[in-house]
């Protein structure tokens, strides 16, 4: 491996700390490709995050870029999570060396054409379907402004993918993403690298838990939505103890949940609760109303809890269908919940997390990969 092999990435957000979805991957593929010897020149947005001396460990540079938010980051032909980043300083840095340029997600993609007309080589990595994931955060949205918002940019990020060059390689999270990317938008190369992931290793505890957990952020539309749907549709209907945990739960949500006897709310937990919840409890349920990306989510489940149950959209192309009971609706999650309620997480169980999700999700492994592609 040579120690002068240099590559460029660009993060929508600052990724660090790893502390939800959208930077978890990023942070811990940048960390196993400096291991590599790879030397890493991270660009990063703020917008709400500070800088972090712990990207320093593993990043050659590091350039902080301030977002355009608000108006200024508007466009009637680009979407604003594109438009909002297109800063004229990043397309400097970026073309005074002749190094490979990683765009971690479409929001980091608007100088993709100009990159590439400009001779360098560029890669993509998607974290999920966006014009997708925006059209179902369309529906779930109840405020009118933001329900116009998603639906203009769900619609603009849909032209938008379709304009992005054929010649650059996509990396997607999830095999369902690269069949639609491949079949969709015609791109050359398309290949499925799972997500990277903090060093998990499988925990979950034999025997029996004495609750059931949905756990999310609870401020993100989608993750309102599967905590409502939960209550309404299968634990309003079983007397089995739900605890919700996660962030800023609105005032809407916590009022549907008070009114429920065996339903109970875990606002804002900290680091290590959540930790607990989850290797505590009987069932991690976690459906899911969209079939893009990958539920780090259910990868934390499936490593640190017990059971977990969930719906045919919260594993599809996943590969993790075998670790998982699937339900194709309320009733048959219903059913399996019940199922559940009073047998033991065993042995066997352990035994096939082992098997099945170390191989996919190995770190080291799938840098290898990246590095094979990119050079």
């Amino acid at each position: 491996m040579s120690s002068e092999r240099r590559l460029h990435i660009i993060c929508h957000d600052v990724p660090w700390p790893a502390d939800y979805g959208g930077v978890i991957d990023p942070f811990y593929k940048t960390k196993a490709l400096h291991e590599l010897g790879i030397k890493v020149h991270l660009h990063c947005f703020l917008y709400g995050r500070a800088e972090q001396v712990e990207l320093k460990k593993y990043c050659e540079e590091v350039y902080y870029y301030k977002r355009k938010t608000g108006w200024k980051g508007l466009s009637i032909t680009t979407p604003y999570i594109v438009s909002s980043r297109a800063v004229p300083e990043l397309l400097e840095n970026l073309l005074k060396d002749d190094y490979p340029v990683l765009m971690e997600g479409m929001h980091c993609t608007a100088f993709a054409t100009k990159l590439i007309q400009h001779g360098k080589k560029v890669f993509l990595r998607l974290h999920n379907t966006e014009s997708v994931y925006y059209r179902y955060l369309y529906q779930y949205e109840k405020k009118w402004m933001k329900k116009i918002y998603y639906r203009i940019e769900s619609i603009l990020l849909k032209k938008f993918e379709k304009k992005i060059p054929k010649e650059i390689p996509v990396f997607t999270v999830s095999q369902t993403d690269a069949d639609y990317y491949s079949e969709k938008f015609k791109q050359k190369s398309v290949k499925f690298l799972p997500v990277f992931i903090p060093p998990y290793e499988v925990s979950g505890k034999e025997g029996i838990g004495n609750y059931n957990l949905y756990h999310g952020n609870l401020s993100v539309t989608e993750n309102e939505k599967a905590a409502t749907w939960l209550v309404k549709n299968i634990f309003s209907k079983i007397n089995i103890p739900l605890i919700i945990a996660g962030k800023n739960p609105s005032k809407r949500l916590t009022a549907i949940l008070t009114r429920s006897n065996n339903i109970s709310l875990v606002a804002n937990p900290t680091d290590d609760e959540i930790k607990n919840l989850i290797r505590n409890a009987h069932i991690n349920v976690l459906p899911s109303f969209n079939n893009t990306g990958v539920k780090l989510k259910l990868i934390n489940a499936l490593f640190n809890g017990r059971h977990c149950v969930v719906n045919e959209a919260a594993v599809a192309g996943s590969g993790l269908e075998a670790a998982c009971h699937v339900g194709v609706n309320a009733n048959a999650m219903a059913s399996i919940i019940m199922q559940l309620t009073h047998q033991p997480f065993a042995e066997e169980e352990i035994t096939l997390r082992k098997k099945l999700l170390p191989a996919i999700f190995d770190n080291k492994a799938n840098a290898e990969k990246l590095i094979q592609w990119i050079y």
